[in-house]
Formats: structure tokens, sequence, C-alpha cells
């Protein structure tokens, strides 16, 4: 159904699955319902968010099994889920073309506590099958990913698309397993099993930056132990007295995984503006790394 925006509308501030009011006579926009869960991110250099998807129960943040796979860009996918209060499920595709699965099962555990993760063949029926528990009646999901790592082949099994009903896919090269653009706007689908399926195109650069609590909860194990730092305002770096330093001296923590953490929090903060200047006229600047 087409709506009637009235006038000064701005479209931007509306993401594929808000739900709204409106007049049934005229089919007028009134005005947006409050969301329940909002994902997002800020593309390098804009100034306003990027609206991805709304009010999803379950991201699905899809990559495959090969080249593609890169536990440095889940995180940052992971993060985000949980800024918007998503729960994050991983889909593996191309499960076909490995010998195993299990080496990216393994790797993909220890990202965050409670993670659940599947392995599928995007263009095979048995996928929904596997990822029905998610996409019941009135469950909302959203795909997320580079291109290339089947995003839209798994939606059009979803959805039970074939044909010219269903999204446009494409190859990827073989040389790096980079994918092309076959999706180019966010779209919202029905699931025969009662759920609906956010398709979004695929993103090549993912800049974290405005998360609270994403963070936090991705990297639980290592701020679990921040408190018991000998200083408050420990950077974790080279200050003696240290509680995850001495966690990664004794094996506890992973080396590479704090390195990660570190890197990501210091993105965030130069990313994230802030309010400055007079009461009364305030504007938001972004941080200057010191």
């Amino acid at each position: 159904m087409r709506l009637i925006l009235p006038i000064r509308t701005h479209t931007a501030t509306y993401a594929v699955g808000d739900w709204v009011l409106v007049e049934a006579a005229t089919r007028t926009l009134v005005r947006r319902l409050d969301r329940s869960t909002l994902v997002q991110r800020r593309i390098e250099g804009g100034r306003d968010m990027q609206l991805i998807a709304a009010n999803l129960d379950t991201l699905f943040i899809v990559t495959s099994c090969n080249e593609d796979f890169n536990v440095a860009r889940l995180e940052r996918y992971l993060a985000i889920a949980n800024e918007a209060g998503a729960d994050p499920l991983i889909v593996l595709t191309k499960a076909d073309q490995v010998d195993s699965v299990q080496p990216f099962l393994d790797a993909v555990a220890p990202l965050q506590r409670g993670l659940q993760a599947v392995a599928v063949d995007a263009t095979d029926g048995s996928a929904a099958q596997v990822l029905a528990p998610w996409c019941g009646p009135g469950q909302t999901v959203a795909l997320v990913g580079s291109s290339g790592v089947g995003k839209s082949s798994l939606l059009n099994t979803l959805i039970g698309k074939t044909g010219e009903d269903a999204q446009l896919t494409g190859g990827i090269r073989e040389a790096d397993a980079k994918g092309r653009h076959t999706t180019t706007s966010r779209s919202l689908h029905r699931i025969p099993g009662g759920g609906c399926a956010i398709d979004t195109p695929g993103m090549r650069t993912l800049h974290v930056s405005d998360l609270s609590v994403g963070l936090d909860v991705l990297y639980a194990e290592i701020i679990d132990l921040a408190p018991d730092c000998r200083f408050r305002d420990c950077t974790h770096a080279h200050e003696p007295g240290c509680a995850v330093q001495a966690a990664v001296a004794d094996g506890r923590l992973d080396a590479v995984r704090v390195a990660r953490w570190r890197k990501l929090l210091e993105e965030n903060r130069d990313n994230t503006p802030v309010q400055t200047g007079p009461r009364g006229n305030k504007v938001w600047v972004k941080t200057k790394r010191r």
C-alpha cells in the first residue's frame, strides 16, 4: 500500500521494519510508532546515522566459509547488534563448499558469550528448516554481511522465491572471494512460516561509533576483569597492576582479542560526536585523537 506523506516528512528518519500509524480513509502517514530495536551505523565522514533495520528480533550476520570469513569484521557486526538490542546469529554460508565447517564454528564460538551459529548451504531448502526457530510467526530478522556471501540466495530460500520473483544474486571473484553488490536497497519480505525478513545491501566497510553497551557485551570477559585493575582509569596497555594484562600474561585472555577490543574502543571514541559549546548553543563535534 502506498502512503501519502505529509509535507516536510523526512524519509531518512524512517527505517525498513518501522511500524507507522496511518489514517485509513486517506492513507496519510500520521506518525511512526516507538521502535523496539534499531540497527544503524555512521558512514565515515557522515553527520547523521544511516538506519539499516528496525523492530527486528534477530540479526542474521551472514558470512561464508571461504576467504570472506573474518572474525574482526564479525565482532563489528556483533557490537552493532548488541547496541541495537537485537539477538545476533552467525550464519555461515557455502557450507557445501568446504570439507568441514567445524573450524569456522570453533572460530565463532569465543567471540561472545551465548553466541549461536549455524552453517548452511544458502541455496538448499534445508537452510530454511535450520533457520526456522528464528523465523516463526511475528518474528522479524534482518540479513547483514559483505557482498557475495549469499545473503540474497539465503533470502530467496527463506521466502520461497524462484525465477523472476527471486532477489537477484551474483557470484564472487575467485581470486579474493569478494562479491559484487546485487542488492542495492533495503526491503522487507514475508516468510512462509509467519515471520518477516529484511534484506540489506552488502557492506564493504563497517565503522563503529555511538556505542554505549555494544562493546561491553561483546567483550564481557575483558570488562569483568577491569574493576580489578589497580588504577581506576587504567588503559589496560602498560599500567602496573592491570588485571587485563595479567590475564593476557597467564593465558586467560587472548592478546589478539584484547588488541581488537582496544582498537574498537578508540575507533568508537574517535567516531562518536560529543556536544560542546555554551548552554543553549551546543553543537555536535567529533573528538580528536590525542
